[in-house]
């Protein structure tokens, strides 16, 4: 049994008579099953995805904490039915609110950290979307490099901003130490983006990918997620009509779409955090953003299922081998038996994931711009 005391205090439980509005939940439904922090703490030592509720939206401008929003996507949650007997899921409560925010991501990133030293993956309920700095101060005590990957339709760099969470961005991405060593924004919406900030991104070796690009081939989306280890959202880059709290904008993601990305976040090895940023339970209408993160958090533990499935790249029989010619060199592709996704080799015989489309790309005699790109980053 791994022992969780010292987080403890840093937590404090839900209720899930509230929760569950006082009605037993139905058999097969997920609050039938999870193990939820509601006065003793509950034995975490099985679970494969934990909940960490955080309300601390200061670094917006609203000076008081919300964990309301937190255990509303927790009323829609826990009514989803179960269909992965092999995940288990549970849920640590919501993290204390600090004197300061630098307080509440000091203890956010306490909780983090522990839980994915044990293993655990954690899906972080925010919470404005400033929080993703403690979800990536939780990387930086191991000192190992990250890959994040940020669905936003804004681009939070802009140092005239008082606001936290307009700004964040760059403190995470170019403060000192750095462990970042891949940054890849998607679905940021030009029109609310300065051309300057992709510049900014450009020059320090980053990739964005705007949101009606990525709209036109979603797939493409999958092998960012693959190589990452953080996946940050903020709920404006999901389009109003499926996610009413977004008041930004009209555009964006579909609600299928973001269960697709939630859907691949799952599906990676690597990516042990998840921040879902953003969300004011009180902009809602008809509960239906909290029913869209919800569901979303349905199709990450979907995707978990698929991903526990994939054979390591040292299990060279589930794997077809392709080579492609270029001049001078060769490069080696291998596509998963059991999964269909696609991983291509660099000179350093070092494996990225990657898409059929950069196959094809490779086959007639071009350079994928994402060979590239990682060899610019060598």
């Amino acid at each position: 049994m791994q022992n969780f005391f010292n987080i403890i205090d840093f937590l404090e439980p839900v209720s899930v008579a509230n929760i569950s509005q006082d009605e037993d939940f139905k058999p097969g439904q997920l609050g039938d099953t999870i193990k939820v922090y509601d006065g003793n703490f509950p034995d975490l030592s099985n679970t494969d995805i934990v909940l960490v509720g955080c309300g601390e939206q200061r670094g917006s401008g609203i000076p008081v904490s919300d964990a309301y929003s937190a255990n509303a996507i927790r009323q829609q949650l826990y009514r989803l039915y179960h269909w992965h007997d092999t995940i288990s899921i549970g849920d640590a409560g919501n993290v204390k609110t600090g004197r300061s925010y630098t307080d509440t991501y000091a203890a956010l990133k306490t909780v983090v950290h522990e839980l994915i030293q044990n293993g655990k993956k954690v899906i972080i309920l925010g919470g404005s979307h400033d929080l993703t700095l403690a979800q990536y101060q939780a990387y930086v005590g191991a000192q190992k490099q990250v890959e994040a990957i940020n669905a936003d339709a804004l681009i939070d760099i802009n140092d005239l901003s008082i606001f936290r969470h307009e700004n964040f961005l760059m403190e995470m991405l170019t403060g000192e130490p750095n462990y970042v060593s891949q940054y890849n924004h998607i679905g940021f919406q030009s029109y609310l983006a300065h051309p300057g900030m992709l510049q900014t991104l450009d020059k320090l070796g980053f990739d964005c990918l705007r949101v009606g690009k990525l709209q036109e081939r979603m797939e493409e989306a999958e092998p960012l997620f693959r190589n990452s280890h953080l996946f940050s959202l903020d709920v404006n880059c999901i389009a109003a009509a499926y996610a009413p709290a977004n008041h930004l904008s009209p555009n964006g993601f579909t609600g299928a779409e973001a269960c697709m990305l939630m859907q691949y976040a799952g599906m990676s090895n690597n990516i042990s955090t998840v921040g879902l940023y953003g969300f004011n339970a009180h902009h809602d209408v008809n509960e239906l953003t909290a029913r869209q993160l919800a569901q979303m958090i349905w199709y990450y533990m979907d995707g978990l299922y698929t991903g526990k499935k994939e054979a390591s790249l040292t299990e060279t029989t589930q794997f077809y081998e392709f080579f492609v010619q270029q001049e001078g060199f060769e490069i080696k592709f291998v596509q998963s038996k059991k999964t269909g996704r696609w991983w291509m080799q660099l000179p350093d015989e070092k494996y990225i994931a990657c898409s059929k489309a950069d196959y094809i790309i490779a086959a007639n005699n071009e350079l994928p711009e994402r060979w590239l790109r990682a060899q610019e980053r060598v």
